[in-house]
Parts: C-alpha cells; structure tokens; sequence
C-alpha cells in the first residue's frame, strides 16, 4: 500500500518540505517538494503552512527532521532563528499527527532508500553484515549520528558530536585552534566542519600568511557566503589560499569522521551526508581526508576494513522523514 506523507528537512539555512510517497521500509519517492530560506519565517510553521497552500494537500500525518538535538518535543536549533514544539506545530499546520526528530535520524532512516547512483564510493572496505553504521554531514553545521542492530532491523540514533570540542591533530591545526579560541572561547569541530567552518580556516590561514589573498577572491566574498566561493576556487585551482583551505578542512573532515567510526565501531559502514561531502567528493577519495581517516595508529587496520561512502543526494533526509511519518499510518 502507498502512503502519502509530508516530509521536512530542516537546516539552518534552507527549509525543504515534500510530499512523499512509502510504499514499504526502503521505498520513499519525492512527488512534490519546494524550498524556502529557513530565516525568512519566524517559525516552521508558516514556511509549512504557505507549502500546503501551493501544494493544495492536506496529508494526515508529518514528519521534519530539524537540526537540533529534540528532547519530549520540544526541538531548540542552534543554527536556526526559531524553536519548535512538536504538540505547538501540529495544532498550527492542523495536521494531529506530526513528529520532530533530530535531521540525522532522519538521514539514518532515509539510508535504506538510497539508490547506488546517490551514493559514492570512498573506500569498499570489508562490510560485517548488521555491523554498527556512521553518519557524519557538514553542512550548516555539523550532524552525527550511528544505526545500531536490535536482531530484527536497524535502530537510528541521533548526536550531538558535532558539538564536541575539536581535537587538533598537527602543528597547523594546533595553531587553528588557538586562533579561533581567541574569538569564540570554546572551539567545537563545527567551528571547522561546516561552511561557516571553511571560513574560519580561510581567515586562519589568511592570518597565519599561509598564501597570499587574491583581492578578486575577496571581492566575490563580499555580499556572499564565503565558503561557496572558497569551494570554488579551491576546487577549480584557480587560488592557492582557498586550495590550501580545502586541503585543511578535508584533513580534519577525514580525522572527525574517522574518530565517530572508532566510536561506534562502525564496521557496517561511515556515511557522509550534508551540503559539502557531495561538492568536494572529488576530494575526499583520495588525499588528505582519506590518509586523515585511517591515521589511527594501532588501530587504523579497523577503519581501513569499514565502507566509506559519500551520499550524493540532498533528499535522504526526506526519504528518511517520510519513513517515519508514515509509520503513523502503517501502526
């Protein structure tokens, strides 16, 4: 049987909403979706309301999975403008059924969904059947998460580790990371891993007279997110200060990722997911991200045998969305 659902994945810079088709645990297709600046409502739902107008639907149950960590409904982003109650938000969308979850459980429940077009291979690696799985995304900010095995599926746990103090592992990223608590104190691994984080590195680098700065580069950044015209011209060559940030936020993107690997043991697989992986996947297949997540010392045979992929999509988080809220209608 199909269900029709409405599906949300809720960052701190865009808010999508779908509708979307399950019509069984790994089959979740987008039928209709729009996008909207997550700052430019003073709350979710009438980002949620003005959808339902243009979609003129009006499903029985909802899921949006949001970035921030959700405790007994109540969902507190730090990188959003808003708070969201779970109870508040349905009596205001008029739709009884609906459900907030962490958006890295909601990626852990889309995984299933994927097809093998939506993903990239980093490493093969040596998968252990129902072995423990990794998310890790850097986008906005920085998501993880882990899929644990019960003896009859998968269960999907969400995170806050990207909110974990961030551990520099060289002389370089030593001195990141007095240059950035200078400015914010307490420094987290999303105060690199994330676009805001590319930034940062640029600054430090910048700073610390790494490369010099081209004055057409800060010409383009002025208006705009910095972090899209550093990934350009990083990826492009075309600057020496925004390549060498890449190389630095890739290096420490591979020892983040690695580390949540070791964590769970995560011989199932480490997913990448987010904004940037899928920008920069040239880059993490091989080089710095790569050499960073299996430098483990006495244990990098383990993370040289777990699966390492890129996904590809933006939409697994609505894949994963629409699973949950469909549930509702499966129980």
């Amino acid at each position: 049987m199909i269900h029709r659902v409405l599906a949300g994945d809720i960052g701190g810079t865009h808010t999508r909403l779908a509708i979307v088709e399950v019509s069984g645990p790994a089959e979740a297709r987008i039928v209709h979706e729009a996008r909207y600046p997550s700052s430019a409502a003073p709350g979710l739902a009438p980002h949620v309301i003005r959808y339902l107008a243009e979609a003129a639907v009006r499903p029985e149950v909802a899921c949006f999975g949001i970035a921030c960590p959700v405790v007994q409904d109540d969902c507190d982003a730090p990188n959003l403008p808003w708070k969201v109650n779970a109870r508040v938000l349905a009596r205001e969308i008029g739709i009884s059924r609906t459900t907030i979850i962490n958006d890295f459980r909601a990626v852990g429940h889309g995984l299933h969904s994927l097809s093998d077009e939506e993903v990239e291979v980093l490493q093969q690696g040596a998968p252990v059947l129902h072995g423990p799985i990794a998310l890790i995304g850097a986008g906005t900010g920085l998501g993880q998460g882990y899929l644990l095995w019960n003896g009859s599926g998968y269960v999907v746990h969400p995170s806050e580790g990207g909110h974990a103090d961030f551990a520099a592992t060289d002389a370089l990223q030593r001195d990141l990371l007095a240059f950035l608590a200078k400015e914010f104190g307490r420094v987290s691994s999303e105060r690199v891993l994330s676009g805001a984080g590319i930034a940062n590195i640029y600054r430090f680098l910048r700073s610390a007279g790494e490369a010099e700065e081209q004055a057409a580069v800060r010409d383009e950044m002025a208006g705009t997110d910095p972090a899209q015209v550093i990934t350009r011209h990083g990826l492009a060559g075309t600057d020496p200060l925004s390549v060498k940030a890449l190389e630095v936020f890739a290096r420490i993107y591979g020892t983040a990722a690695g580390n949540l690997a070791l964590t769970v043991i995560a011989s199932g697989g480490v997913y990448l997911a987010g904004g940037i992986a899928p920008k920069i996947v040239s880059w993490l297949g091989s080089g710095s991200f790569m050499e960073a997540f299996r430098a483990k010392g006495r244990l990098s045979s383990v993370v040289a045998r777990m699966p390492v992929r890129v996904i590809l999509t933006d939409d697994v988080a609505l894949y994963g969305a629409g699973a949950v809220a469909a549930r509702g209608l499966m129980d």
